[in-house]
């Protein structure tokens, strides 16, 4: 049997994502925080249509503030760091103090934190950024749209 010429060919799979649990008290924080981040970094990776390898690290504060000094030169702990790959995506890494306090101080669920700092670092793997308000609000929006998939609230809307 011939293949029908009149389909489309079908896109490749976007490669599979992979968790690491660097910081066993994520356990603690958030119901299957694996899971939760395989299904957010899959939900932005599929809205920005972005192939190639990722990695996601749900890690403690002393890693991020370490590779926030030796990669953008401030040395304290940040949310959410992305390492581009010259292949397509790359690594995302977060800290689990971090966006424990940041989602204590927003009035939201660490789950709901987690999946929006992964969302917003494959986001900045597949080339958003919000160095200006126009870059800020296509990414915020893109974020809220990744979220919704999720069945999350828009972070935005609470600023």
């Amino acid at each position: 049997m011939e293949p029908d010429s009149r389909r489309p060919p079908r896109p490749p799979l976007p490669a599979a994502v992979s968790i690491s649990l660097d910081d066993p008290g994520w356990c603690r924080a958030v119901r299957e925080p694996a899971r939760l981040a395989r299904r957010a970094a899959a939900a932005a990776r599929a809205l920005a249509r972005a192939q190639g390898r990722l990695a996601v690290a749900l890690a403690d504060d002393a890693s991020l503030r370490g590779l926030n000094a030796r990669f953008r030169g401030r040395d304290h702990a940040t949310n959410v760091l992305s390492f581009p790959s010259r292949q397509g995506l790359g690594d995302v890494i977060l800290a689990r103090r971090v966006v424990l306090r940041e989602a204590r101080a927003e009035g939201v669920s660490a789950a709901a934190r987690l999946a929006h700092l992964v969302v917003h670092g494959v986001l900045h793997l597949a080339g958003f950024d919000h160095a200006n308000p126009r870059a800020a609000r296509a990414m915020e929006a893109a974020e809220a749209a990744a979220l919704r998939r999720l069945g999350l609230s828009n972070p935005w809307r609470r600023r």
